[in-house]
């Protein structure tokens, strides 16, 4: 069964029952009872019982135990958290580019990737995988293969004719490429050739690639929810962050890189993040571009 319910311990508070979206619970002479399969898993009906009479078979309670952050086994209750504190911890963190050659434990990374699952998936798929490169020869392998991707990409942008297919084929993708990125790109690969800078990880000792398995209603949203949690949980344990969207492109559209990373071929990347020891300190937070705000017609 994917729900057990102890029903010496149950009460019949309905609490279970009330609270459960695929309505896979019901009440039977007085006591919580599952009645048919649960699609969902959510966790909610063992949750909220105040007996702990219920267990979802299909969900780990060691899945989300970190070795290097103490507490948090409760539940946090609406309205008990310093929303201050949290505001000030989203506002601070910035995309890192210069990292420390300091490793980072495989402890925190593996905490971090726990950190990142405790956010929120469509239907509650979690198909999410993390695949983790915790030392500096293997984050360079990475950059290998994304650079001779960006290399093979710029040569194709070089050429006027394929730049004037792209504008009748392709919406002009590759024309704007062209335009925004290229020059940067090629300087940023000569430097990668001719004394091994780093621009694209920024020396940075560990990469985390946030990808999804098949199956997913939502596999984008998912896998970037996820990664949203490791960046600012990485913030708050001492570390820097950087997306690095070049690598998600790259890994995209070229198989070969999974290769490297060790990523089976059915699963797709939406995130790639660089993390390290900072090399570096703000002297205050930045702001932002103003936000477009609307009310619906009827509101």
């Amino acid at each position: 069964m994917e729900i057990e319910i102890k029903g010496e311990l149950c009460t019949g508070c309905e609490l279970c029952v009330r609270i459960c979206p695929p309505r896979s619970l019901a009440m039977v002479n007085g006591k919580a009872r599952v009645k048919e399969d649960c699609f969902l898993n959510c966790g909610h009906c063992a949750a909220i019982c105040p007996e702990d009479a219920v267990t979802v078979n299909a969900l780990d309670k060691d899945a989300l135990k970190l070795s290097t952050v103490k507490g948090g086994d409760e539940w946090c209750d609406y309205g008990n958290f310093d929303t201050e504190a949290l505001v000030q911890l989203m506002r601070s963190r910035r995309s890192c580019r210069i990292f420390s050659e300091e490793a980072v434990d495989r402890e925190i990374l593996e905490d971090l990737v726990r950190i990142g699952i405790t956010a929120p998936s469509g239907s509650n798929a979690q198909r999410w995988t993390f695949t983790i490169l915790d030392n500096s020869s293997a984050v360079i392998e990475l950059a290998g293969g994304v650079a001779r991707f960006m290399r093979r990409l710029n040569e194709k942008a070089e050429r006027r004719f394929l730049r004037f297919l792209s504008k009748i084929f392709m919406k002009d993708m590759l024309g704007k490429y062209y335009r925004e990125y290229y020059t940067k790109v090629k300087e940023s690969l000569d430097e990668w050739e001719e004394n091994g800078t780093d621009r694209l990880f920024f020396g940075a000792p560990a990469v985390i690639v946030v990808g999804m398995k098949p199956g997913a209603s939502c596999p984008c949203e998912d896998a970037l929810l996820a990664s949203q949690n490791i960046l600012l949980a990485a913030h708050a344990m001492g570390l820097g962050t950087c997306l690095i969207g070049f690598a998600v492109e790259a890994i995209k559209h070229d198989p070969k890189i999974k290769e490297i990373i060790g990523i089976p071929k059915e699963e797709r990347v939406y995130a790639v993040i660089a993390i390290g020891i900072p090399g570096e300190k703000f002297a205050r937070q930045a702001g932002r571009k103003k936000p477009i705000i609307r009310y619906g017609k009827n509101a």
